[in-house]
């Protein structure tokens, strides 16, 4: 129960490496706001129940808030809801995003625009609203806030035709570096997290290795398997508890050692 009376809002919690971590947090015993454009998961079948009724199957506290995080009236009614429910907000999870494969020459600015408004326009404005709450509220210990970025190991490398991507996972990096230096002197947290291959998008059951993309991701990783979503939840979860009253403005790798390699 490292979360226990910390509320927590997870955007893009629907499916994937967000609901992993917004499930996480409730059995760590945090109230959690689950933010997505959707509210089903991806995937069907009898397991592909909403996330905010996983949670509350196992005794947790969750409440789905329709979110698109390019808009700012978006943002601002997701923080104002999670006030209303709960008093205050101790940690934002910005997991929203789009993924879009192509080089230069094949992006079109209306897919530049597309990538650039949920990957980063996204990440600014719930970044920017949550420490407007954050400072005003009265701090648990030494911290009044935490943030955590999801970003990508793409945001470090040159991937091939991942060109809009890998700029607006670079940008959210450093997003995170220069914001923990502002707000540090208000108690508050600002870490990123950088996922390797992450089988998400699908259910867990369902995973073709014989796919070039996931077999190349295979001979690439050191660890002998791909990333899980609760890989990442359990390094969002270090992050985001009381075991981080030291760490701000790191980028951490989830990856399995391919930066490494």
């Amino acid at each position: 129960m490292r979360l226990s009376g910390r509320t927590a809002i997870v955007t893009g919690a629907a499916s994937g490496i967000g609901r992993a971590i917004a499930l996480r947090f409730a059995r760590e015993g945090a109230s959690v706001v689950v933010s997505d454009i959707r509210e089903e998961p991806i995937w069907s079948g009898e397991e592909a129940v909403p996330t905010v009724t996983a949670i509350q199957q196992e005794g947790g506290t969750a409440v789905y808030q329709q979110t698109d995080v390019s808009k700012a009236q978006d943002i601002d009614a997701l923080i104002a809801r999670t006030v209303d429910e709960f008093g205050r907000l101790d940690i934002l999870v910005n997991n929203a995003g789009v993924v879009f494969s192509s080089s230069v020459l094949d992006t079109s600015e209306e897919d530049w625009d597309k990538v650039m408004d949920v990957n980063l326009r996204g990440q600014f404005l719930s970044c920017k609203r949550a420490i407007q709450q954050m400072i005003a509220q009265d701090p648990i210990g030494e911290v009044r806030g935490r943030i955590v970025n999801i970003a990508s190991q793409q945001g470090f490398i040159g991937p091939p035709n991942f060109f809009a991507y890998a700029v607006s996972k670079g940008g959210m990096i450093q997003m995170t570096r220069q914001l923990a230096v502002d707000y540090a002197q208000h108690g508050i947290l600002i870490n990123g997290v950088a996922p390797g291959r992450i089988i998400t998008g699908t259910h867990p059951g369902e995973i073709d290795m014989s796919d070039p993309v996931l077999a190349y991701s295979r001979s690439r990783t050191p660890y002998p398997r791909l990333g899980r979503p609760e890989d990442v939840a359990g390094a969002v979860l270090f992050l985001s508890s009381d075991d981080c009253t030291f760490v701000s403005g790191h980028n951490l790798p989830v990856d399995g050692g391919w930066l490494a390699y």
